[in-house]
């Protein structure tokens, strides 16, 4: 079987969340042996796993140029071919010279999430045509919405059943205040799509509910975890017998509940000054998070120590007593599964998709600091809790593999191609 497969994200290079997930299941694929997957992202950093054959859409013309093979390889990065680019030059389908395009014929794109991003989003869709014109395939899978337009233009070429994913919609990162541009490019999606997967029943009721789709064709596809490497497995736990160590780990923005983060702190530092609160990431509520920690008086027992990514997230989870993710709506959050793979216990709120798979963490409401604050204290200075969950946590998250994700995706691309 091979799947064409549009992402926005993928390992090494990770903006958040979509990243994993995308390098999880196409890892989970790929296990079975007999799935290609074809994976298309606006611009590769070239240092990607070869277990999937890469396409850089920025390397796909839609401008005919006539040039000759050396050059064309000169130009090529190592993951595409000059037969890759004239094969996709064979199938320009329409006259693209008036777009915006470089001596290849092809559309630059700056990669992550630029201030021109619903730009680069159509111009992804339209290179989406050339691809699906020039390779074969028997399923298209979509992530999230800056994809789907790309998703829908290949079913329209091929007239291949499509799946989107979604990830998150508009009512989660933006509390309820939707966007309606994002809104219509998700709810055009969806509506073209032969099978949806949210990644929890939470998202998938908010496809049903407020994108007023069909329920027979959603399903939900909870995340997973990879197995650590070695190399982190072996990273230490120092020893906090006299400090314990409380860590937020993500995107600092309002979706993510910063605030009761800080709230639930500053009560717990009313009965103890023995623990540190940490607040990695970087995001649009970091200031103000900053300037409550000083309001608060916590300022000598806050720390925000920046962005993280590769190794330094699993040291800081290491570094940690307790993860916490607070967050007001989060369709799944991979995060609390990789801090009990460290072996660091996790408080998650109700609100988190994760929930729905996970029993040994505390779940509280986002909302209620009261109870967020007790559950860090009593994690804190309880050592027989701590060691329950993070014994039992582990056992659990270890039987959440992405194997088991790429079986049951599988199965619903048989469904849908037979």
């Amino acid at each position: 079987m091979r799947v064409l497969m549009f992402g926005w994200e993928f390992p090494p290079k990770i903006y958040g969340g979509l990243a994993v997930a995308s390098y999880g299941i196409t890892k989970g694929l790929s296990l079975q042996n007999d799935v290609q997957t074809i994976f298309c992202l606006p611009k590769p950093c070239g240092e990607e796993e070869s277990f999937l054959k890469i396409i850089g859409m920025n390397q796909v013309p839609i401008v005919y140029k006539d040039l000759d093979y050396d050059y064309v390889k000169s130009r090529m990065p190592n993951y595409m071919s000059p037969e890759d680019y004239y094969n996709f030059r064979n199938h320009i389908y329409n006259d693209f010279s008036y777009m915006n395009v470089n001596d290849m014929g092809c559309m630059e794109f700056a990669g992550g999430y630029p201030g021109n991003l619903h730009d680069e989003i159509n111009n992804f869709s339209i290179i989406a045509g050339v691809v699906a014109r020039a390779e074969q395939f028997d399923i298209i899978h979509a992530h999230d919405w800056l994809t789907y337009p790309a998703g829908v233009n290949a079913k329209h070429v091929s007239g291949k059943p499509l799946c989107i994913h979604v990830h998150a919609t508009d009512f989660d990162r933006s509390r309820g205040k939707v966007n309606p541009t994002v809104y219509s490019i998700e709810k055009n999606g969806m509506d073209y799509a032969d099978c949806i997967m949210c990644v929890s029943e939470l998202t998938r009721n908010t496809v049903i509910k407020e994108y007023h789709q069909d329920p027979n064709k959603v399903f939900a596809m909870h995340n997973a975890v990879y197995p650590l490497s070695e190399e982190l497995q072996n990273l230490p736990r120092p020893d906090h017998s006299k400090e314990k160590v409380v860590t937020f780990l993500g995107r600092i923005t309002m979706q993510k509940g910063p605030e009761y983060f800080v709230e639930a702190a500053t009560m717990v530092l009313q009965r103890t000054r023995n623990i540190r609160f940490c607040m990695a990431g970087s995001g649009d509520k970091l200031e103000d998070m900053i300037k409550m920690v000083a309001e608060r008086g916590i300022a000598d027992r806050f720390h925000f120590p920046g962005f993280m990514r590769g190794k330094q997230v699993y040291e800081c989870y290491k570094d940690s007593d307790v993860f916490v993710m607070p967050s007001v709506s989060e369709p799944f959050g991979i995060a609390p599964l990789e801090a009990m793979q460290c072996g660091t216990p996790s408080i998650i709120s109700k609100q988190s998709g994760c929930g729905e798979i996970l029993t040994n963490v505390i779940k509280t409401d986002y909302w209620d600091i009261h109870a967020m604050a007790d559950a860090i204290y009593s994690i804190c200075t309880n050592p027989s809790l701590f060691n329950y969950l993070q014994q039992e946590g582990k056992k659990e998250v270890d039987g959440i593999t992405w194997e088991k994700v790429g079986l049951r995706i599988r199965k619903l691309y048989d469904n849908l191609i037979h």
